[in-house]
This record gives C-alpha cells, sequence and structure tokens, in this order.
C-alpha cells in the first residue's frame, strides 16, 4: 500500500445515500411547494451545493450573498425563499418555502440518515482494538490502548500514541504522529502530520437551521482534508464539513486551543496561534498569520500573505497582504489611530474629573 499520493486515491466515503426520490415526494418531506414550472416527477440523487450541483441534484440558497451562484447554478432543483424564487435559472425547479435553510437540513436527513450519528471506529463488541479490516503498513507504532477503526488505513513510520482513536476508513499518511488521547474521525491526512494530544478531527460541524419551534440539526456529510506537513496543537478542534469538505492546506502550523469550523479552507503554510476561533465557511489564502484570540466570522476570504492581530476580528473580507487589528478590524494604521484617541479621550476625562 502507498500512501505517497493519498488525494489522488479514490475514498469509498464515510457515509452512505439513500435511493433517489421523485421532486413532488421530496417537497412534501421538506415542506416545501413546487415553483411554476418544476417537473414533479423529476428524480433528485444528492444534496449539492450552489457551485457543485449538476442535473439530478438539489441546492438550496439561504444567503443572497450567493444569488451569483444561483444564476449559474446547474441543479435540478432549488430550495429558495419566497422572495428570490423569481431569481432561479430556467430549467432548475423552484421548491418555495419560507425558511430554505430548513429544508436543506431536512433533505440531508432524508438522503444521509446515519450521518444523523457520529461514526467513530464502527467496531462491534469483542472486536480487537485494531480492527482487522485496517491496513496498517510495516514500520508503524500503535502504543497501548489506541484504537484503530474499521477500514482505516495508516502508512509506514507514522506513530499513534496511546489512548488515541483512528476512526472508520481514516487514511494517514506516512511519518505522522497522532498524540495521545487525539481522535480523529471522517478525515484524510497526508505525510508528515503532527497532531498533538487530544486533538479532535472530524467530529460535527455546529449546523443546526435555527427557529421557534426548535434547531432542526443539519447533517454533517463532508471530510476534513489534511496536506503534507501540518502541525496542530494539543486540544485544537477541527469540525469536517457539512456538504464540502475542511481543508487544512500543507505547512500550515496551528496552535493549542483553536476552533476551526465546518466548510472552513485554510492555504499553506499558515500560522494560526493559539485560541483562535475560524467560523465556517471563511477561506484564508496562502501564508495568512493570525494571532492569539483572533477570530473570523464566516464566509469571509483572508487574502494571502494578510496579518491579523491578537484579539482581532474581521468581519468582512480581508485583502492580499493587509494587516488589520480590532474589532471589527481595520488596517492596522487606522487602529493605531483609533487606540491614541481613545486613550486621550480617556486621559482627558480623568483630569477633567480631577477638578
Amino acid at each position: 500500500m502507498s500512501l505517497g499520493s493519498w488525494w489522488l486515491m479514490e475514498h469509498p466515503g464515510f457515509f452512505d445515500r439513500a435511493a433517489p426520490v421523485r421532486l413532488e415526494f421530496l417537497a412534501q418531506k421538506v415542506g416545501a411547494h413546487l415553483g411554476s414550472g418544476a417537473d414533479p416527477a423529476a428524480l433528485i440523487h444528492d444534496v449539492r451545493t450552489l457551485a457543485d450541483a449538476g442535473a439530478g441534484h438539489v441546492t438550496f440558497l439561504d444567503n443572497r450573498k450567493y444569488l451569483g451562484q444561483l444564476a449559474a447554478t446547474r441543479a435540478t432543483a432549488c430550495l429558495v425563499a419566497p422572495a428570490f424564487a423569481a431569481r432561479v435559472p430556467e430549467g432548475v425547479g423552484a421548491l418555495v418555502m419560507a425558511q430554505p435553510y430548513r429544508g436543506f437540513a431536512a433533505a440531508l436527513q432524508l438522503f444521509y440518515p446515519d450521518a444523523m450519528m457520529p461514526k467513530a471506529a464502527m467496531a462491534r463488541v469483542g472486536d480487537p482494538p485494531i480492527h482487522p479490516t485496517a491496513r496498517i503498513e510495516e514500520g508503524v507504532k500503535i502504543e497501548t490502548g489506541a484504537i484503530i477503526g474499521r477500514e482505516a488505513q495508516i502508512g509506514r513510520g507514522t506513530t499513534i500514541a496511546g489512548g488515541a482513536l483512528i476512526g472508520y476508513r481514516v487514511t494517514i499518511g506516512r511519518g505522522g504522529y497522532v498524540g495521545p488521547g487525539a481522535s480523529v474521525t471522517h478525515a484524510l491526512i497526508g505525510d508528515r502530520v503532527i497532531l498533538h494530544a487530544g486533538v479532535r478531527i472530524g467530529q460535527d460541524g455546529f449546523g443546526f437551521a435555527m427557529g421557534p419551534g426548535g434547531h432542526l440539526k443539519v447533517p454533517q456529510i463532508g471530510r476534513v482534508i489534511i496536506q503534507d506537513d501540518v502541525e496542530i496543537g494539543a486540544n485544537t478542534c477541527v469540525d469536517r464539513g457539512a456538504l464540502k469538505d475542511t481543508v487544512i492546506g500543507e505547512g500550515t502550523k496551528i496552535d493549542n486551543l483553536v476552533q476551526i469550523g465546518h466548510n472552513v479552507v485554510i492555504g499553506r503554510h499558515c500560522v494560526i496561534v493559539g485560541q483562535v476561533g475560524i467560523s465556517g465557511s471563511a477561506e484564508l489564502g496562502d501564508f495568512v498569520v493570525m494571532g492569539g484570540q483572533s477570530g473570523t466570522v464566516g464566509h469571509i476570504k483572508v487574502g494571502a500573505g494578510a496579518q491579523i492581530a491578537g484579539a482581532s476580528h474581521p468581519k468582512e473580507d480581508v485583502a492580499p497582504g493587509a494587516r488589520v487589528g480590532g474589532t471589527p478590524a481595520v488596517p492596522l494604521t487606522e487602529w493605531a489611530r483609533q487606540l491614541a484617541l481613545l486613550k486621550r479621550l480617556t486621559q482627558r476625562e480623568g483630569r477633567s474629573g480631577e477638578g
């Protein structure tokens, strides 16, 4: 077995998909009505994003930021709010409902019912700690108390420390290290990757369709992809993607106690310092630096080479090479002027209070 080009391998996936359904049946299940021109007999096979959807797929629009992707989608059908039903392109059936994100959650539950519960080792009571279906190359060191799940693959020279769990169908490359008490599920990991103690890779992303009647769980059917030479510090969490993958690029270094949300894409050779939080679907270019306790809102892009100061929080896209600070983050020079002005104002107030 060679894992040197693991990203080119055909992976069987982590979740099973249910049989196709007719569009009218799907509409009934999610609580939508068919828009004008929608074919009730059209077969729907899967749920995809606007950008990735094609024939036989249903997608959804819940953020006007993606109206451009709606115009270009090739999906068979799209869940959409009444206000945007007229924007659904010709040839795409509109499934109209007040809360399309809840419809998306219900559609995922229909097509991927087994994704409602996490898959860990997928072993039965009485199975050995190293499952007989696992593929372990020569030279792998597995310490006492580690669990290697069903159909996992581990490359030579990798060490799995005591108490670590390598989940069902997880692939780990060569020359890596998984620290004590770490868990890795729903993930494909490259060569020479270091995961320190207590790291959590591949658990559910925080996906809920909120509503006054309760919060509907959105099944998370994506994966985590960690490329070569990544290092992740103790007790950091990397959630798997919802529909797409969460990706950490080659050579990126991540400190302790970092939270990386679902669908986040981090470029190559980034530096993420302790207690950073990166919200779902944010994208970081190559060589981005994020200082300690900084964070991003979801769905923004941080350009290549940008630097975010400690305890700072951009809420909009950050240009390549920019240096920003503050909450909400602004260019560093502007942030410095804000801090200087605030200092002068407080000193002035202090002097007037003395009189």
